[in-house]
């Protein structure tokens, strides 16, 4: 009987059900049938959001007439809030609204910016009639458009940490063939988020610098839309996270720190009996519970009892503060990351972009190099370098999360010197020529020269953000992997934010009385190559940092063991 009964207990899936609150069976639901609805609408929003985001350069230095500098700085406050903005819709979805119907909201909110954003373009501006050169602000079409353009990093905020989370649910850890296809679930995700980019940027970038920025804002808001529908028909193959009934996670953790800190008696100690409940010490176990306990009990007044905090709640939260130190090491490679939609496209735009006698290269059109080698890298990854490594290691990964995310900061230290070097060439040519003193001139040096730059980040991408998406999603607690991977993201935001601050110092610093500095509005008077080779000794330090603490860390399975 038992042994008849087994196969079909073993068909269900166990912590899951589905949309009905129902028991799941793991032939019917989850696995890849449902990560391919879910691969799919993300590629429809990474369509929509690069086709945005991409261009904006333009835009800014274009029809709202703003300066290189400022542009530079608006574009980076706001993909700062971009990446920062999904710490709050993980604490929604992992708290509240769980991560299915934080997306639905998510996309509506997109929808309404996109269509905003469209019809901004359309406002009246006086910088239409404004000289070549010359500033102007248009307040009305000004407000409207960083309005919808910051709803866009609201929805942004409720999608991003949600989607990637929700899709990996669908496969379960515990079962030997899903716990294959979950590890590389992240490669063919980030494989299929690519795959959008590259024809957005291309076709999108065309439109709105040769025939309307109002339907090249437009577009991204009808795809979105067909997004939305293809999410809601997979609905009856999705696996949904168990609801528990106890405190949620963001309540247990905050009850460790809470106890933590009011137990002020014993704060030199604290850290010593964590350390000592992980196990590392294992031949004291019966004390560690009894220090831990003690260094861990909150009190209203010196007589009152005390709640004590649970060893499974005190791992939690010794989780996240061991990912610290990684977070702060990724710093660097966020600075780098910000450049590519900035600077990169700026020196696009004033090299020879002509295919033919008619066609002009949009210059935001290379960023899609940067998912194009993603394209063709990850299956190189994934069918042969990780079978490789696998033999030599034994790891089912072929190498740790993090060495993966070493080789890729690595990269793109190697990405801001090789940009550095062709910027030097591209002044070269311009002072050969005569064309310093030309804003608007076009320099004799082909695009192509940046196609180096863009290439390596790319691979830089496939190594750094794919081995910290899955890093921070597998090294998290279960139900605060949402909050995971907007931890990850946020490592974008604050380089972002950073990037914005350096690029700030350095307009004070080399620039002043009338004199252009590193970052100047003619490129050409400038020296970008500069700020490239100073991001690099910042990426360098960062990567030194990044294997110090790399080399500390200890994941989750080795510690059980």
């Amino acid at each position: 009987m038992d042994g008849d009964d087994s196969p079909l207990l073993n068909n269900f899936v166990d912590g899951v059900v589905d949309y009905k609150g129902r028991p799941v069976l793991r032939s019917k639901s989850g696995c890849w049938r449902s990560a391919y609805f879910i691969i799919s609408v993300e590629v429809a929003e990474r369509f929509a959001y690069n086709g945005v985001s991409s261009n904006l350069i333009m835009y800014l230095t274009g029809p709202l007439g703003q300066s290189t500098a400022t542009a530079a700085a608006n574009i980076n406050v706001w993909s700062g809030t971009v990446w920062l903005l999904p710490l709050v819709g993980a604490f929604v979805a992992d708290a509240f609204l769980g991560r299915y119907l934080t997306i639905i909201i998510a996309y509506l909110l997109y929808i309404l910016a996109l269509a905003l954003l469209a019809f901004s373009t359309l406002l009246p501006s006086e910088c239409e009639n404004a000289t070549n050169g010359s500033t102007c602000s248009p307040k009305l079409k000004v407000i409207m458009f960083f309005v919808s353009l910051y709803l866009v990093a609201f929805a942004q905020g409720g999608h991003k940490p949600c989607v990637q989370a929700f899709g990996a649910d669908q496969f379960d850890a515990d079962h030997p063939e899903e716990l294959k296809s979950k590890s590389s679930f992240f490669n063919w995700w980030n494989f299929g988020l690519c795959a959008g980019p590259t024809v957005g940027i291309v076709v999108l970038s065309y439109i709105q610098d040769n025939l309307s920025w109002g339907l090249g804002f437009g577009i991204p808001c009808i795809i979105m839309g067909f997004a939305l529908m293809i999410f809601l028909l997979g609905t009856m193959t999705y696996r949904f996270g168990e609801k528990t009934h106890g405190k949620n996670a963001f309540l247990r953790i905050g009850h460790v720190f809470v106890a933590a800190a009011r137990n002020w008696r014993v704060k030199p100690l604290t850290v010593f009996a964590v350390e000592k409940a992980s196990g590392i010490m294992s031949h004291q176990g019966s004390q560690q519970f009894r220090f831990l306990n003690k260094a861990l009990v909150s009190w209203e007044g010196s007589n009152a009892d005390g709640t004590v905090c649970s060893i499974d709640e005190v791992e939690e939260a010794k989780a996240l503060l061991r990912l610290f130190p990684i977070w702060v090491s990724c710093l660097g490679y966020g600075i780098v990351y910000a450049q590519t939609s900035t600077f990169f496209t700026n020196q696009g735009a004033t090299m020879d972009r002509s295919i033919g006698s008619t066609f002009e290269i949009p210059p935001a059109s290379l960023q899609s190099l940067i998912g194009l080698s993603i394209i063709i890298l990850i299956p190189i990854y994934d069918i042969i370098l990780v079978p490789l490594t696998r033999a030599i290691t034994n790891l089912p990964s072929g190498i740790t999360m993090l060495q993966r995310a070493g080789v890729g900061i690595f990269i793109s230290t190697v990405s801001m010197i090789v940009a550095a070097i062709v910027e030097t060439k591209r002044l070269k040519v311009a002072r050969e020529y005569g064309l310093s003193d030309d804003p608007s001139a076009i320099i004799p040096m082909k695009i192509w020269w940046l196609l180096p730059q863009y290439l390596l980040a790319g691979a830089g991408n496939v190594f750094t953000l794919i081995g910290l998406q899955e890093f921070f999603y597998d090294q998290m607690p279960s139900d605060l992997r949402s909050l995971g991977l907007a931890l990850y993201l946020s490592i974008l935001g604050i380089g972002s934010f950073l990037s914005c601050f350096v690029i700030s110092i350095i307009e004070k610093t080399t620039g002043g009385n009338g004199e252009d500095g590193w970052i100047a509005d003619n490129l050409n008077q400038g020296h970008i190559d500069y700020f490239y080779y100073l991001l690099a000794g910042i990426s360098a330090g960062a990567f030194v940092i990044f294997i110090y603490a790399a080399k500390s860390y200890v994941y989750n399975g080795e510690r059980r063991m």
